[in-house]
Order: structure tokens, then C-alpha cells, then sequence
């Protein structure tokens, strides 16, 4: 009964139907039960795993009232069934889009539970850390963001937006948009992107899939100049083991430098979207790009062993083209999205690597 309750108080919460007291007493809740909290994730993406298979249904309404339309208007004929065995032409009929049907169906209810199981079994595994931080001081306190180099003016052009949640973000395309995590993003209603000026943008997620735990973002900031060239590449290949890399993000409120070695070719539990990293990393990382010495980006930081010291997990790099393929068949207004394929970083001393680098590293906050 208890089990049920909960279900339904999640449920109240999520829908928005929740007084702003209980709310408060909720998110409260939240932040001291790690099981609650993990029980509201889930049933969020089930949520949006339903949704997905509701807009296929609708999708298929959608072409059985045109198919009407177009018989009663008389431009398509349906032909009359002839004979006595009306139910076996019937089915002689419509057997090939029935079994198309049962197919969608049948392939998104698997693809559904697959993900769920996915997801799943990395929550249920206690050791499995997201390297998201949860900010629990006043907004002034937490969001400010320190010039590093001294070389560019700390720019404060609107008000700050109240910060529940901090990760890493990073450029794959001069014109808006970035690459984070998806659990970095998914408790957030309100996404902002902050760069080294101490500049901060509104931007929306575009695609995430929770599969290989990565989101596509997208600056919508009138305020937001577009960048003509990125100085990196995105590596398409896997990369060998004890290859060397350095990293950058946020676990602080300015933007932190790591440096480690490709430890394995596969992430927690035989994950093969993901490596093994050796390296120092902590919340507020997730999202964060890992950049061999050529300055091509080979993964992205996005969760660390709690009981193993340094060994953390990046999902790799070629998952981007990936998320990208997918969000072009989806919609083809993201056909001109390029990523960069050359690197200008090859070669240089490691010091002005990161400087050219860090100006398109973001820190990626929201509420």
C-alpha cells in the first residue's frame, strides 16, 4: 500500500498537481531518500517511453483518417471485397499492414524495455556514481564564475538564473549547439549554458537519449554570437588503451583541468558505449569533454566508481554522431548542424591547448 502511495505522490509531481507546500515537502524528500529520488528518474523516462509510443499511435490514427478522407473525396478507391469468405479477404487484404503494425509495436515495446533495463540496472548499481552536483547553498553564494585566465572581463549582462543543478557541457557546432549528459539535464525545467566571461545563455534540449546518457543542446540566446570555426575534433574511432588525455568542467565554480589514461575499453559492467578512465573527477564533471594529445575529443565524463579511487566512466565519443543521426531523421531543420573535423590543436604545449579550448567548455546549469 505504502509502495502504491508513493507511486501516486510521484506521479502528483510530476504532472504538476502539487500544492507548492507539498512540493517543497516532496523535493525535500527527494534530497534525503536516494530511493525516492531514484523512483522519480525512472518513472520519468517511462513516462516519456510512453509518450513516444503515443505519438506512433497517433501517427497511425493520423493515416487511417486520411485514407478516409481520400476514399470519401473519391480520389483513392477502396476496393469492394468480392465472394463469400469475406473475412479471409479481409485478412488477404491487411495482413502485410497488420503485420507491419504488430511489428512497430512489438519493435517499440522492446526498444521501450530496453531502455528501461538500460537505465535501470546503472541506477540499481550503488557504485555507479553520476558526477552531477546538486547545489544546496543560496544562488549568490554557489554561481559565480571566476575568470581563470585574467584575460577576459567577468561580463554580467542579466540577472542570474536560480541554480538547482550543475554539469559540463561542450560545442560541437559554432552555431549554438553543445553535448552534455542527459541526467545532467533531466531534473532541469530551465536550462542555462555559462561560458569563461561569466556570460550566461537560455538553451533547450534537442534530443537525449538515456541509452548512452547523452543530450544534444541547443543555445536559443539572442544575446549568443556564433563561433565561426571550434579548434577540436570529434574522433569517430575507438580509442586505444593508455591513451593519454586531459579534461576539463565545472565541479567547481571555475573551470577545473585533469589529466589521466584510457584504463579500459568498456565502461561499468561491460558497457561497450563506454570507457574506463583513470582520472580525478568529481560532481560537476558530467558532461565534461576528454581531449587526447592531438585535441580530438575521444569520450565524455559522465559517472565514477565510489569505491575505486580515480576510475571513472566516459561515454564514447562516436555515441555523439550517433545522437546526431537520429536528431537529423527526426527533424531535418538539424541537417545543417556541422561538427568540426579538423583539429588545430595538434602539436601545441599542453598550456595553450587548454586555452584555446576552455572558451567553448560550458558549464551547464538549470532548475
Amino acid at each position: 500500500m505504502e509502495d502504491i502511495l508513493l507511486l501516486e505522490a510521484v506521479e502528483r509531481y510530476l504532472a504538476g498537481d502539487m500544492s507548492a507546500e507539498e512540493k517543497v515537502m516532496f523535493e525535500d524528500l527527494r534530497k534525503k531518500n536516494a530511493e525516492v529520488d531514484q523512483l522519480v528518474v525512472e518513472h520519468t523516462y517511462f513516462l516519456q517511453s510512453l509518450n513516444n509510443y503515443g505519438a506512433v499511435h497517433s501517427f497511425k490514427h493520423v493515416l487511417q483518417e486520411a485514407e478516409t478522407t481520400l476514399a470519401v473525396d473519391g480520389i483513392f478507391a477502396t476496393p469492394k471485397l468480392t465472394g463469400t469468405a469475406k473475412l479471409v479477404n479481409l485478412w488477404n487484404k491487411h495482413k502485410r499492414n497488420v503485420a507491419v503494425a504488430a511489428s512497430i509495436a512489438g519493435f517499440i515495446s522492446l526498444l521501450t524495455l530496453g531502455l528501461m533495463i538500460t537505465y535501470t540496472k546503472k541506477y540499481s548499481n550503488q557504485d555507479y556514481v553520476y558526477l552531477v552536483k546538486e547545489l544546496v547553498k543560496t544562488n549568490s553564494e554557489v554561481y559565480k564564475l571566476k575568470n581563470t585566465t585574467g584575460a577576459l572581463p567577468v561580463i554580467k549582462e542579466k540577472p542570474q538564473p536560480k541554480v538547482d543543478f550543475r554539469g559540463t557541457g561542450f560545442l560541437i557546432d559554432g552555431k549554438g549547439y553543445l553535448v552534455t549528459n542527459a541526467h545532467v539535464i533531466n531534473k532541469m525545467k530551465n536550462i542555462y549554458v555559462e561560458n569563461n566571461r561569466g556570460q550566461y545563455f537560455n538553451a533547450m534540449s534537442v534530443y537525449a537519449d538515456i541509452s548512452v546518457d547523452l543530450a544534444i543542446l541547443k543555445i536559443n540566446d539572442t544575446s549568443f554570437k556564433a563561433v565561426s570555426s571550434l579548434p577540436y575534433s570529434i574522433k569517430k574511432a575507438n580509442s586505444d588503451l593508455g591513451e593519454q588525455f586531459f579534461t576539463l568542467g565545472f565541479p567547481r565554480n571555475e573551470i577545473v583541468y585533469g589529466e589521466g589514461y584510457v584504463s579500459a575499453k568498456s565502461g561499468s559492467d561491460g558497457d561497450t558505449t563506454a570507457y574506463q578512465l583513470t582520472v580525478s573527477a568529481n560532481p560537476g564533471n558530467s558532461g565534461g569533454p576528454v581531449i587526447n594529445r592531438n585535441g580530438e575529443i575521444i569520450g565524455i565524463i559522465t559517472a565514477k566508481d565510489s569505491k575505486a579511487d580515480g576510475v571513472v566512466y566516459a561515454a564514447k565519443s562516436k555515441n555523439i554522431f550517433k545522437l546526431l543521426d537520429k536528431l537529423k531523421k527526426d527533424d531535418e531543420k538539424y541537417e545543417l548542424i556541422k561538427t568540426p573535423v579538423n583539429t588545430n590543436l595538434k602539436g601545441l604545449e599542453r598550456v595553450q591547448q587548454v586555452k584555446k579550448m576552455e572558451e567553448f567548455v560550458y558549464m551547464v546549469i538549470g532548475n
